[in-house]
């Protein structure tokens, strides 16, 4: 590797100007990726591009990475099967038929969109398209709506533990591992960073704290009063996004909720065991000294019984045991469908291929993604920013979950895409924690992962641009200035304290469990002084908007 200095910035630097000038991550990703190639080969640009188109081949070809691959595309024919049954708006509708109020609907959105951790663009199609009757008659605003959709789509994907999101996040923090030459398992690491994902965590309580309660502030205070007390769901002049099914087409009337619930119950399931046993079969591997799993003759004859299963999570080969559960799923739910005659083996085809193209833009970025990783590898970006933020003799380590998560919101906003800002900040942010560590895994580095993750997690929350802001607003049928106006005061809120915490870290309290309590606390006390103070100043008393009830 050539030492290029601060040349080495270029790749992930062009990749990030580009997505904020363009708007167009996979361009931008592309670009950075072919400037690393050119760096590498002298600026010739024809070997530079090979070297690109190489670097691309490799980040498919990779036995993990094709596993993600495979997996993405089950996830979209098994969501595509169970969202073209029906079964989803069934399974709303039953929940929904004793919903009366205004409270019981708003809390009913809130619920389904945690039900439907899989997938944010699934969870934002779902939850609008299947509460917007509902609180059309209780008189939510659909700012409000979109708000919900919104705030329950990339968070929670970003923290469950099987989703479409969990295979690139370990990818990444593979690649700062990897970068840094640390040997350590990417699942254990993921896992450990959850608590420190303070944004996405206290974004979904707040969600739940102004559905539940009524008290608002900002303009959502004015939306949800003009809709409770006219009825008027949009403000005269909006002008809301179409709502219309692109890719999978209107679900079929006649669902069943159990078309829902089951092939989920499958999915989560049969990955839950997965995680075990490739866990489970790696430590018995390791004691007959072998590298891994596969390499065990007869891995599926062998009884792991003897291994706990905390432990076994921690050596899991999570890309095998989600490509286990998505077919497993996508395998039930055609055999209820077909087997009940729901859809003939062409209707069957169809959606499974359509379903699969909804994740084609989500694997193309992934691909790509991986190739910048590459490219930054090959130019020495990691070590660089590492050898520069080293370089003063300051300790920072304590002090990077605070930058990384600030730098991470700031990328995430400005180029309206967490997982472009994944490839970028995370295999950096991994590197970085490690390099203040001196190479040890432990809660600086977890931290740092985690707050990196959600401060990404920001920007693909309630950035104008942003494909799932723009998606909520759409399938809430709401007008897209509004929703983003609305929600950005909420969400600002939310990032405010998760700063607060990190600096708090910083500052020696290292424990998740007093951070993320004390993160609690301070949400519930801003959000109480915030709906005071805006309910004075527009005359509503608490910021509260009255509990519409629906007239029999």
């Amino acid at each position: 590797m050539s030492d290029f200095g601060v040349l080495s910035l270029l790749p992930p630097l062009v990749a990030i100007g580009l997505a904020i000038w363009t708007k167009r991550v996979v361009l931008a990703l592309l670009a950075g990726a072919w400037i690393g190639g050119l760096m590498v080969e002298g600026w010739n640009p024809v070997t530079g591009t090979t070297q690109t188109l190489e670097w691309v081949v490799g980040s498919v070809t990779s036995d993990w990475n094709a596993r993600i691959l495979v997996f993405d595309f089950l996830i979209g024919a098994g969501v595509g099967l169970i969202y073209k049954s029906g079964g989803v708006h069934a399974l709303a509708k039953v929940l929904g038929s004793r919903i009366k109020t205004s409270r019981g609907a708003a809390v009913l959105g809130w619920l389904m969109g945690v039900l439907v951790f899989f997938d944010d663009y699934t969870n934002t199609i779902i939850v609008g398209n299947t509460m917007r009757p509902i609180t059309d008659k209780t008189r939510v605003s659909r700012e409000m709506l979109a708000y919900i959709d919104d705030s329950t789509a990339a968070p929670v994907a970003g923290l469950a533990l099987i989703s479409t999101w969990i295979g690139y996040e370990l990818a990444m923090i593979g690649k700062g591992f990897d970068g840094a030459k640390v040997a350590y398992n990417s699942y254990d690491a993921w896992l450990s960073s959850l608590p420190f994902r303070f944004y996405s965590i206290l974004a979904i309580i707040l969600v739940f704290i102004v559905a539940y309660t009524h008290r608002h502030y900002g303009k959502m205070l004015h939306a949800e009063y003009r809709a409770r007390t006219t009825g008027k769901v949009l403000r005269d002049g909006a002008k809301p996004l179409m709502t219309t099914e692109t890719d999978l087409g209107a679900p079929q009337p006649n669902g069943s909720p159990w078309d829902f619930v089951i092939p989920i119950l499958t999915l989560v399931i049969v990955s839950i065991i997965g995680l075990w046993y490739t866990g489970a079969a790696n430590l018995y591997a390791y004691d007959q000294g072998l590298d891994w799993w596969t390499d065990l003759d007869n891995p599926f004859g062998v009884s792991f019984t003897h291994y706990s299963f905390v432990d076994a999570f921690r050596e899991a080969d999570a890309a095998t045991a989600l490509l286990w559960g998505s077919f497993t799923m996508v395998l039930v739910a055609s055999i209820m469908l077909l087997g009940r005659k729901k859809m003939t083996i062409e209707e069957w085809e169809d959606t499974v291929i359509r379903g699969m193209k909804q994740m084609l833009f989500a694997n193309t970025i992934l691909v790509l993604a991986w190739t910048l990783g590459t490219a930054a590898d090959a130019v020495g970006t990691g070590s660089y920013v590492i050898n520069l933020a080293t370089s003063s003799g300051q300790n920072l380590g304590p002090w990077m979950p605070l930058i990384m998560f600030l730098a991470a919101m700031f990328v995430a906003f400005t180029t309206g895409t967490s997982w472009g800002t994944f490839s970028v900040m995370v295999p950096l942010g991994v590197q970085l924690g490690l390099a203040f560590t001196g190479g040890q895994v432990n809660d600086i580095v977890f931290a740092t992962i985690g707050a990196t993750f959600t401060g990404a997690i920001f920007g693909d929350h309630c950035s104008p641009i942003s494909d799932t802001t723009i998606m909520s607003s759409m399938f809430s049928g709401s007008d897209h200035i509004d929703h983003v106006t609305t929600q950005i005061p909420y969400a600002f809120t939310v990032a405010s304290i998760g700063a607060v915490l990190y600096l708090l870290f910083a500052a020696g309290i290292r424990s998740w469990v007093i951070l993320l309590t004390l993160g609690i606390v301070l949400l519930v006390g801003t959000w109480y002084f915030l709906s005071e103070w805006y309910g004075k100043k527009y005359g509503i008393p608490h910021g509260k908007v009255p509990i519409y009830v629906v007239e029999e």
